[in-house]
């Protein structure tokens, strides 16, 4: 299996950011809930340790921000759907989605739809 080039710093640190934005939404989304704990461990500490992941850059912590996202925007959308009380963080939360999965598929992105190195585009 051929490994992802680094991302440059700038994806990097989006990537980061997102991650700890919806790690500190979830945190305060759980605030008041009964079950606080169980919902920190289950929605605040997997992007907390995939944004220390991928600040180290690691490319399995992008990998898997990438896929865990799918699942955090629909829950996003969910939550939106069903409670209107909760819709502007649900809606914060796909925000964050979206946009943790497009920064993790930048480099992969870049590398299949960027232009190949010595190549003339007017050639064609």
């Amino acid at each position: 299996m051929l490994n992802a080039p680094t991302p440059p710093p700038a994806e990097r640190l989006v990537l980061v950011a997102s991650l700890f934005a919806l790690a500190g939404l979830f945190a305060w989304w759980q605030q008041d809930s009964p079950h606080r704990i169980a919902g920190l461990l289950l929605f605040a500490l997997p992007p907390l340790l995939l944004g220390f992941g991928a600040l180290a850059g690691k490319s399995t912590a992008r990998f898997w921000a990438g896929v865990f996202a799918l699942g955090w925007f629909s829950h996003g959308v969910m939550v939106a759907w069903a409670d209107a009380a909760q819709r502007p963080l649900a809606l914060t939360e796909t925000v964050l989605a979206v946009v943790i999965i497009f920064a993790s598929s930048a480099p992969g992105l870049r590398a299949r739809f960027g232009r190949k190195r010595g190549s003339d585009p007017t050639s064609d």
